[in-house]
């Protein structure tokens, strides 16, 4: 059992500290590593229910805000459909993901998890004006 650290960066050149996930397994495919970060991070807002969601992609019915998405209306959001977001957000490039300094592209491709493995996730940010 390893713990991956998990990085938030947007082409802008902003940076989050990361966190870090404990896996079991030494391969996952990048499906699979993203359903765990975002069925994390689901876990933690059910669990406390602020008024901002942190994580990787916006919820259904929300807006985004300085630290996060704003829900328009208090509630719980469900780790599968925001799963499907984020893994239809991947398909479309609206994140690149990097396991250590290698972009990886095919959401079934299987990643080694060695000890200390560090995953981007690069969020893209659209150009204004061309």
């Amino acid at each position: 059992m390893g713990i991956v650290t998990f990085v938030d960066e947007t082409t802008s050149g902003s940076r989050s500290d990361g966190w870090g996930l404990e896996i079991a397994e030494e391969r996952l495919t990048v499906r699979e590593l993203i359903r765990r970060r975002v069925f994390q991070e689901v876990a933690e807002f059910n669990a406390r229910t602020p008024g901002v969601f942190q994580g990787l992609v916006r919820p259904e019915d929300a807006e985004r805000v300085l630290n996060g998405y704003a829900l328009r209306t208090p509630r719980r959001i469900d780790p599968e459909a925001q799963t499907e977001l984020a893994l239809k957000a991947f398909a479309g490039n609206g994140f690149l993901v990097l396991v250590g300094d290698r972009q990886v592209t095919d959401p079934d491709e299987q990643i080694e998890l060695a000890l200390g493995t560090e995953v981007t996730f690069l969020k893209l940010v659209p150009l204004v004006g061309g």
